[in-house]
């Protein structure tokens, strides 16, 4: 039996009735990681084997002891690299934090722990999460499973590619602007991005503070309903977390559509959408309305505002949240310089990659005097108005359903040498951020070239219920779509 084939909830299952033990699917994950990782780089940093097999020693132990009840108990579990984690290496896939081993773990880390997961290691991400491809680390290009010539998605590259390969049995990962969406939708896996506030940001290092959140990236609905129950909560040191009384998601498990009404943005549909994905994309949605979903096209408006307000507001946070790298309490310090001034501007330089001192720039010109009104306050006042539009749908559909990218994965070195190509790669998930609304990405299809197809579903503010049936009704019959 292939453990690591295993979903996590599967996995957990036979722990829990001592059909195997959380030493063996430790054991497991490592076993992969070293038969796989030097082909795909999805780990920045694999804890050593004593530590993990202590860990799963002492869960095994809490689980026949009755203490550990949860689903997740025993399951090997993969950290995106830019979530503390108390004493392992925490480095943003950057060279100014490859020292930097913090003294105290994120909250959702914190969860998963209570709950018995063993982590296994720190996944590999575009630099400070800024990136559509995992190209831009300080540690190597993540390569997608399904074809190595092919990026694996970004900035949760690694954490997707891990899952993807069996490298762990599910992963954390964080979405700003479709970091989790994209990335599953490019390595075939499902993730899923909560609305704002539902997961604490306590502990994850930011990138745009107004955007970002953590969720989970697994091999199927029920594995992602079921992480994000447990990695919910209100948290007092995260002003921005929600207390929600709603987190049992995986009530919303049901196979049932009948009457659910589905809306299709025309937008999303026209011209840069490749025929197959949009051919993947429309027969999912025949399979949803032949479980008697109701589906309807409609004109969702200013998508073509999304990306630049999406990338203003974000690197404006993004220049203001970076500053604090500057090499003195922290992180890497340049070996030679001259005076405090030249300390900072020799550390930055050295220790930030090219596209995180591009958004940086960027994100102080638009803050600077006399450019602030001019871009920062349109780009908040856009925010809003995109937000109305998606209220506005929401009043007549329960879920909208569109493609997670607009393409399948591209080759290595294809996006990078030009931006801009790559902003726009993120068209149909950044309005969501933007919004702060929930959305599941649902493996839909391959192309051509054997490489991934995947279906984003979007909710309403606090109703990731819906799309988490939507996407579980999908998943169900699927196959009958003739996948």
């Amino acid at each position: 039996m292939e453990l690591m084939s295993l979903t996590a909830v599967e996995l957990g299952k036979k722990i829990k009735a001592g059909e195997v033990t959380a030493m063996e699917a430790a054991k497991a994950a490592l076993d992969k990681i070293k038969e796989v990782d030097e082909k795909i780089n999805s780990y920045v940093t694999v804890l050593d084997e004593v530590t993990i097999l202590a860990r799963a020693k002492e869960v095994q132990k809490q689980i026949e002891d009755g203490v550990l009840t949860g689903p997740l108990a025993g399951v090997p579990v993969a950290i995106k690299d830019n979530m503390c984690t108390e004493g392992i290496l925490t480095t943003c896939s950057s060279k100014i934090l490859s020292n930097f081993k913090p003294t105290f773990s994120a909250e959702a880390v914190l969860n998963l722990e209570k709950a018995g997961a063993v982590i296994i290691g720190k996944t590999n991400m575009d630099e400070f999460a800024m990136g559509s491809t995992t190209e831009t680390s300080a540690y190597g290009v993540t390569r997608n499973p399904h074809n190595t010539e092919h990026v694996p998605g970004g900035s949760s590259g690694g954490s997707c590619a891990a899952v993807a390969a069996g490298e762990c049995s599910f992963a954390l990962g964080s979405d700003t602007g479709g970091s989790i969406r994209q990335p599953s939708s490019f390595c075939g896996v499902t993730g899923i991005k909560p609305t704002y506030g539902t997961v604490s940001r306590y502990g994850l290092i930011a990138y745009g503070s107004s955007l970002d959140q953590i969720g989970p990236v697994a091999k199927d609905v029920t594995d992602c309903a079921t992480i994000l129950e447990i990695i919910s909560s209100h948290d007092l040191k995260d002003s921005t977390s929600v207390a929600r009384e709603d987190t049992d998601f995986t009530s919303a498990l049901k196979e049932d559509v009948k009457g659910m009404k589905i809306g299709i943005p025309k937008d999303y549909f026209g011209e840069g959408l490749d025929p197959e994905v949009r051919e993947a994309i429309m027969k999912a949605a025949k399979v949803l309305e032949d479980k008697g979903a109701v589906l309807e096209e409609f004109d969702l408006s200013l998508v073509d505002y999304a990306i630049p307000a999406y990338y203003v507001i974000a690197s404006a946070e993004a220049s203001s949240n970076l500053s604090r790298f500057d090499g003195v309490k922290y992180g890497y310090r340049t070996e030679e310089y001259e005076g405090l001034h030249n300390m900072y501007k020799k550390s930055r330089s050295e220790g930030f990659g090219a596209e995180v001192k591009r958004r940086i720039m960027l994100g102080s010109f638009v803050l600077s005097s006399g450019y602030y009104d001019a871009y920062y306050l349109k780009a908040l006042r856009t925010k809003a108005l995109i937000k109305q539009a998606f209220d506005k749908a929401f009043s007549r559909y329960d879920v909208i359903l569109s493609p997670a990218a607009p393409t399948t994965a591209p080759k290595i070195g294809e996006s990078l040498s030009d931006p801009i190509k790559m902003y726009l790669g993120d068209i149909y998930t950044i309005s969501v951020n933007l919004a702060g609304l929930p959305g599941i990405t649902v493996p839909c299809g391959v192309d051509n070239k054997g490489l991934p197809i995947g279906l984003q579903l979007i909710g309403d503010c606090f109703k990731e219920k819906e799309i988490i049936r939507a996407a579980y009704t999908y998943e169900q019959n699927r196959e009958k779509g003739g996948e």
